[in-house]
């Protein structure tokens, strides 16, 4: 009797596909032979490309959104329009008729710039300068008199006060050019160091998913995904910046973290008409091309350890041993001797 083969009896098979974890499964010694009445239901090993792919919800924007607060404090006496883009050496805001203007760069300010004064932030600052047509010094890391000399010209044409320093809240840095989310303060508005002024985001469409850590896999810079839009077109993107964001919790509750995702869409022309929409993307974390797979369910607990499925072959069956590998879609990735296609095995009831 097949009964005979199993050790503490039939159990539910309960498969984690994500994971590759198969728990619960009907164990069996590897090798064993049945009778010639065979299993019940039968499936049959394919060979296919099999893909871990996962669907998930986001939102179409322009990408992640910071905010740009007031450095130093004064009445707010001007601001953009939402949507307006800004670019280099343009003002982001006026603070008692004073401009903070955006520049090109990574590393945020956060000292002031004078003469004698070294440092990666210098040299940031004086490709910005340069970029903007100011010269008589050079590009480097050292913050020197003609570099004070150029500050002042510039100065002039801002219409500042021509000191030849740069103090931190004069300037705010982006990687590019920005558009100006929503307003977080209007004019006329008293403003304190810290006080948020607006929103910023990129100028690309993108579109940011918010994943469980489970999820990680599933976040790799550069892979490709797909983009299923409101009106059901599919668009293709891929992966731009990873983000942690650690959520602090709410009535003493322990703080969450996830991962924000920005997925940047090679089509832009296809998202001309959504300002913003929720929309699905489809990642996918593996994938394997012409691999022997079969339903998950087929697979059976080794008595030795490992997995195993059950050879249909004629009026006969018998148990061998598989390796596994990728699980996705319901099937598994499986190889082992005298495995091939259009092989049928037994599912375990």
């Amino acid at each position: 009797m097949r009964a005979r083969h199993l050790v503490g009896g039939l159990a539910v098979l309960a498969v984690a596909a994500a994971a590759g974890l198969a728990v619960g499964l009907p164990t069996f010694s590897g090798g064993d032979e049945a009778t010639a009445s065979g299993p019940v239901e039968t499936a049959t090993v394919n060979r296919q490309t099999l893909a871990d792919t996962e669907t998930k919800t986001g939102t179409l924007g322009y990408g992640t959104q910071s905010t740009v607060g007031a450095r130093a404090a004064g009445t707010v006496t001007w601001l953009p329009a939402e949507n307006a883009l800004v670019g280099r050496g343009r003002p982001l805001f006026r603070v008692d008729d004073e401009p903070v203007v955006l520049l090109y760069g990574t590393m945020p300010a956060y000292r002031v710039l004078r003469s004698g004064v070294e440092g990666p932030d210098v040299k940031q600052f004086e490709q910005n300068l340069k970029a903007l047509g100011y010269g008589g010094f050079t590009v480097d890391r050292e913050f020197s008199g003609a570099t004070a000399d150029a500050v002042r010209r510039w100065q002039e044409d801002l219409g500042l006060p021509e000191t030849g320093t740069v103090e931190p809240g004069r300037v705010v840095y982006a990687a590019g050019q920005v558009r100006v989310d929503a307003l977080s303060a209007e004019v006329g508005d008293l403003v304190q160091p810290g006080s948020p002024i607006l929103t910023r985001t990129g100028v690309a469409r993108a579109v940011v998913v918010e994943l469980e850590v489970a999820d990680e896999r599933l976040a790799v810079a550069g892979a490709a995904v797909e983009v299923e839009l409101p009106d059901g077109r599919r668009v293709p993107g891929k992966v731009g910046q990873v983000q942690t964001v650690i959520a602090p919790g709410a009535d003493g509750t322990a703080p969450t973290t996830n991962l924000e995702v920005t997925v940047v869409l090679t089509a832009k022309e296809a998202v001309a008409g959504f300002n913003q929409a929720a929309v699905d993307v489809d990642f996918t974390a593996d994938t394997r091309e012409g691999v022997l797979t079969v339903p998950v369910a087929a697979l059976l607990a080794l008595a030795e350890g490992g997995y195993g499925v059950e050879l249909v072959e004629g009026g006969a069956t018998r148990i061998i041993a598989v390796e596994t590998g990728l699980f996705a879609a319901g099937r598994v990735e499986v190889s082992g001797d005298g495995l091939a296609e259009g092989a049928v095995v037994g599912m375990p009831s």
